[in-house]
């Protein structure tokens, strides 16, 4: 089983983020184990390759829109949203793209389990939904079989912000904060159930703890 590296970034900048992941892709070889980044970002919303500016209701003065290479159409990232962003090689796993979702999704459904929360998914709309509301977002890019970007989760997110887009294209789209669910909840205790829940479902051996210096563009282990 391969090794991976899980680093918790804390509070970054999209931009410098996204620089740095692809940074990362294009410069790894076969032999460089692969990555979880998890972040909270400043609020701004993110476009797909696949959106065409039709699913913004109204824009927001100090929050910026921002196109990236990902798939997907309009998502909304902001302080009390989980970002796990899945740097993964997929050949190397032997997996293709359709069964990578397929497991990105059990690794969320099954960590919700954890919780006592059922969770399920809805075919041709990627993510996990509970009480027909969605709690999970994907949005990937495969580069030369590797994979960038990855997914968010809401914990205590200002929803608000959402009414001003039609998430994921879909107007009918309603999203929830776990912490409605769960009032003690908290990014740390869900983050430690969902790595171990992935490790296991990807079958990873073990994780090296480390912090990774995206501003200077180089691995502090």
């Amino acid at each position: 089983m391969k090794k991976i590296y899980i680093r918790n970034l804390k509070k970054t900048d999209w931009s410098v983020t996204s620089s740095a992941m692809h940074l990362f892709t294009n410069s790894r070889s076969q032999k460089t184990l692969d990555e979880l980044w998890f972040t909270e970002h400043n609020s701004i919303f993110t476009t797909g390759i696949l959106e065409k500016n039709k699913n913004i209701i109204k824009r927001i003065n100090n929050i910026p829109v921002i196109q990236c290479n990902r798939g997907g159409k309009i998502t909304y990232h902001g302080p009390g949203q989980q970002l796990v962003y899945m740097l993964i090689n997929l050949k190397l796993k032997k997996i293709n793209i359709k069964k990578f979702l397929f497991l990105i999704e059990k690794v969320v459904i099954h960590t919700l389990k954890k919780f006592q929360i059922t969770a399920y998914t809805i075919k041709d709309s990627p993510g996990v939904y509970i009480n027909k509301k969605k709690f999970c977002f994907i949005g990937l890019r495969i580069k030369n079989h590797c994979s960038l970007y990855g997914i968010s989760y809401n914990i205590n997110v200002d929803l608000n912000l959402y009414k001003h887009i039609n998430p994921c294209g879909n107007k009918f789209i309603k999203v929830l904060n776990l912490i409605d669910i769960i009032p003690t909840i908290t990014m740390n205790i869900f983050r430690k159930q969902f790595i171990q829940t992935f490790l296991n479902i990807f079958k990873y051996q073990e994780k090296y703890k480390s912090s990774y210096n995206i501003f200077n563009k180089i691995y502090i282990n």
